[in-house]
């Protein structure tokens, strides 16, 4: 949990803390600067001062029944100051719930008139203590409360009632205890799971925007990398051949003019239709596996030697999630080819019916001379294989016997 999500914890209730008791707020809206015991609220002021009224209160009621008790004096004497202490000690009970209730059997047990002072106790340890230290205590006082009204019989209440009045004061004490110690650890669950939604939510948006950037970042990759190579070659045919013809400058710096023409017109596609969050079919028209044949075109006229194996049944019955990804796939091996094998013969496959699936082939055989060093990291590759599976296919990729290369992708149909 990070440092600054108790800050957004608080605008939880503004304003209001002094409403809620200060152990609830320590767990709703914890304090990595502050340690130990939380500082009182304002409630707790008003509920601390009222049990103290009550346990005085009880204290006084039980006080005027030693009149009729036959105690010797001294005894008397004792049994009030043990309440007066112990109603004082009130004051303490959040810090010593445990402590407090234990010592407020013993001494409810010598004393009449700290009875109020072992309910406030008892309450206390119930809210602020789990079961298994509550129900220890409690049974204790139920085992003495039989012995409490045999030494000291009540003459205004038979024995048995009273032993009945004492456990069920007991059972109500402490449920009600148990009742608000559960209320509380509903509102601290509640906190909880609010502040783990907000980190899944968090955590959700994170991923959805990583997966944005990747999405355009494969998509360019894919639509610009077959265009830039294609300024490429023509610019670097510019610069080594400055006396050619000017029919063939000019139809070079065309080829480058329409080239990056198209490339901004790609990109403005892309993030045209990411930032929309639409389908890829909306807008301009996709390539599909019909623009397989410009797409060849496009390379023959960039210098390349292509060859065209399309044995499709029915090219217009291919989906156009699949003709897309089968023209990326061969988009992709075309530029591979012209990076990594300039001049070698490329041979493009596409073959398919329905229900056996489409199959693209992309093979170059090794390059006939030295090659330039061509920076790529072979993200496009990476991004082709991750397409054709979530198109539900596969991609394969690497070296052929006669040191060539082949991309080969497989996508269903049908």
């Amino acid at each position: 949990m990070s440092h600054d999500e108790p800050a957004a914890a608080q605008q939880v209730f503004p304003g209001h803390r002094w409403l809620l008791p200060s152990a609830l707020v320590k767990e709703l809206d914890p304090d990595p600067g502050r340690s130990g015991r939380p500082r009182r609220t304002a409630r707790d002021w008003v509920v601390d001062f009222s049990c103290f009224v009550l346990a005085v209160f009880i204290g006084l009621l039980a006080a005027d029944t030693l009149r009729g008790e036959d105690l010797p004096q001294g005894y008397a004497v004792l049994d009030q100051v043990l309440g007066a202490l112990s109603c004082a000690a009130v004051w303490l009970r959040r810090r010593w719930p445990l402590g407090l209730a234990v010592a407020m059997v013993p001494i409810g047990f010598v004393s009449n008139t700290a009875g109020g002072a072992g309910v406030v106790a008892l309450f206390t340890l119930a809210v602020h203590r789990p079961f298994r230290y509550v129900v220890w205590v409690a049974l204790a006082d139920l085992v003495l409360i039989p012995l409490f009204f045999w030494l000291r019989p009540d003459p205004d209440v038979p024995y048995v009632w009273a032993m009945v009045f004492g456990v069920l004061l007991t059972g109500a004490i402490v449920g009600w205890g148990m009742f608000v110690r559960s209320k509380r650890q509903l509102m601290v669950t509640l906190r909880d799971r609010a502040r783990r939604a907000e980190n899944e939510a968090r955590l959700r948006a994170e991923q959805a925007q990583r997966l944005a950037r990747e999405a355009i970042a494969r998509e360019m990759h894919d639509v610009l990398a077959h265009r830039l190579t294609l300024l490429s070659v023509h610019a670097g045919a510019l610069e080594f051949r400055p006396d050619a013809p000017r029919e063939e400058i000019a139809r070079a710096a065309g080829v480058i003019r329409e080239s990056a023409h198209e490339a901004l017109q790609d990109l403005r596609e892309i993030i045209g239709v990411l930032r929309a969050d639409e389908p890829d079919d909306s807008g301009r028209p996709q390539p599909t596996l019909a623009a397989l044949e410009a797409l060849v075109n496009e390379s023959r006229e960039a210098g390349m030697k292509v060859t065209l194996d399309q044995r499709v049944t029915d090219p217009a019955a291919v989906p156009t999630s699949v003709g897309r990804t089968a023209y990326r796939i061969a988009q992709e091996g075309l530029t591979n080819a012209r990076k990594h094998a300039p001049g070698a013969e490329v041979t493009v496959s596409v073959t398919g019916t329905p229900g056996e699936g489409l199959s693209v082939a992309v093979r170059n055989p090794a390059p006939v001379g030295p090659v330039p060093h061509v920076p790529g990291s072979g993200q496009g590759l990476i991004g082709l294989t991750e397409r054709a599976t979530l198109a539900g296919g596969r991609l394969e990729h690497g070296p052929t016997a006669d040191g060539g290369f082949e991309v080969r992708g497989v996508l269903p149909w049908g």
